[in-house]
């Protein structure tokens, strides 16, 4: 209270010219509107986010890749309902591990941040693969492991000259993304018309095809095909630059997933009914390697049916470009989390804390970051990528949800229907169905992401001395 009076006099006297020291109050300002959260979450999913992953998902559905789009949709859709809610009760930070650690233990909240550094370390090595997949396709007379050399290099050096890539560049990209989707989807329609008429572009079997329906092969496709929605949870780090954040951050995490989930479920939609037989991709190829290699190209093959090779060169270089870009700034920020940890002593500082003097950038981390994306390239495959990163995400949402239902349903004293129908049941209809999808994960993605996790929890338990001392904060956000 007395720091409080000082200041009120000393301000008083600044507004009187007497006391010319006293400096301004910089606050962020909340500028952002609804509007605003829901095109940056957009941008941070990308509009081609579901494109990748259409001949994997397809082929393990068993030509059900919009059903297990839309069922990952309705996960999202819970788990952002438990996002927005966390942001309302911690608006100064927007991190699985923050809302975990503060709602239900130090220790948890740990656990629940480690398991969101897969993602991190996971998501340039993603890039680096599909960006070299793509490469090859456009220029298949380059060698594909030239590829991944070329783009780690490229990634790395970029990184490591202090590149930025600026707002506006986000916003140019996902304009050009959104035509060329436009131009495939109404490829598509044209294609199928002419092919079928107007009753080809309606039909059930893209949803439900009782030939090759079947539950077990449903999971394990949703548990991949949930990578379309993959960073949507950032736009709740703004909560303090939002206009009326109790409101808005809610339903931009919601509208993102449901805009999210509908366009992509039309894409793949047109993709399924421009080409039915889901089983030709990898038809006569027994050799495994060329079995993942038509199915990561699967959406290219598409497009070239239905536009030719201009479309088929267009959607390519779309996603290339867009990898590209998140590459980059997935690398940097993997690169920047390692400081984070280095600079609060979490790991070694004199290494991991270390700054360019140059530019300013952790560079050490950066060509450790590098070195881990190409050596993960060269032994893992897209769809294996694409797993290891959902084992941590969902992880990390379940806490989330499990979280916002201690907060708001068991933390306050009264008990009601209506608070159980608010409070308690759209998280626990959230961390169900993400549950059922982290446990459709295969087996080998269980002992990588389990190994991880298993070295969190002993790394935890030597630095807080068998968790008798006080956890490590980290920003995961």
């Amino acid at each position: 209270m007395k720091n409080k009076n000082e200041y009120a006099v000393r301000k008083k006297k600044a507004s009187l010219g007497t006391d010319k020291e006293i400096a301004p109050v910089v606050k962020l300002r909340r500028v952002l509107s609804l509007s605003d959260l829901i095109i940056y979450g957009i941008i941070l999913i990308q509009p081609v986010a579901a494109l990748p992953l259409f001949g994997h998902a397809n082929d393990i559905s068993r030509g059900h890749a919009v059903t297990s789009i839309l069922i990952a949709m309705v996960a999202m859709i819970f788990t952002a309902v438990s996002y927005g809610r966390m942001a309302n009760r911690f608006p100064e930070a927007g991190s699985a591990y923050t809302y975990v650690g503060k709602s239900l233990h130090p220790y948890l909240g740990f656990v629940a941040g480690w398991s969101m550094f897969l993602d991190y370390l996971f998501i340039p090595i993603i890039c680096v693969i599909f960006t070299s997949i793509t490469a090859n396709h456009l220029l298949p007379f380059i060698p594909y492991y030239f590829w991944i050399l070329f783009f780690t290099a490229g990634f790395t050096l970029l990184n490591l000259n202090g590149i930025k890539l600026a707002s506006k560049a986000n916003w140019i990209l996902m304009i050009i993304m959104s035509v060329v989707v436009f131009y495939f989807m109404a490829a598509a329609i044209r294609y199928i018309f002419i092919k079928n008429g107007i009753g080809g572009l309606f039909s059930s079997r893209p949803f439900y095809n009782p030939d090759s329906f079947s539950l077990g092969s449903l999971g394990p496709a949703t548990a991949l095909a949930a990578l379309t929605y993959i960073g949507f949870d950032g736009l709740t780090t703004l909560s303090e630059e939002v206009k009326n954040p109790r409101r808005n951050v809610l339903l931009a995490a919601v509208i993102t997933c449901l805009i999210t989930g509908i366009w992509s479920g039309a894409q793949i939609y047109l993709a399924q009914v421009s080409w039915p037989d889901w089983a030709s991709f990898t038809q006569g190829l027994s050799d495994e390697a060329a079995r993942n290699n038509a199915l990561d190209t699967a959406i290219m093959s598409v497009a070239n049916r239905v536009g030719g090779t201009v479309l088929d060169a267009s959607l390519s270089f779309i996603l290339l470009l867009g990898s590209v870009g998140s590459g980059v700034t997935g690398q940097i920020g993997a690169s920047r989390l390692l400081y984070g940890m280095g600079r609060d002593s979490v790991i070694p500082k004199k290494f991991f804390g270390h700054l360019d003097k140059k530019h300013s950038g952790p560079n050490y981390n950066v060509m450790i970051v590098g070195a881990l994306a190409l050596l993960g390239a060269i032994l893992l495959n897209y769809e294996e990528c694409a797993r290891l990163i959902n084992f941590g995400a969902f992880f990390a949402f379940m806490g989330v949800n499990i979280s916002s239902i201690r907060e708001y349903y068991f933390k306050p004293k009264e008990k009601s229907i209506k608070s159980f129908l608010l409070n308690f049941l759209p998280s626990f209809i959230g961390f169900l169905i993400c549950l059922i999808i982290w446990l459709n994960l295969p087996l080998m993605t269980f002992i990588i992401g389990g190994s991880w996790m298993l070295i969190g929890i002993l790394y935890l338990a030597i630095r807080t001395k068998g968790f008798r001392k006080r956890t490590i904060m980290i920003d995961f956000s």
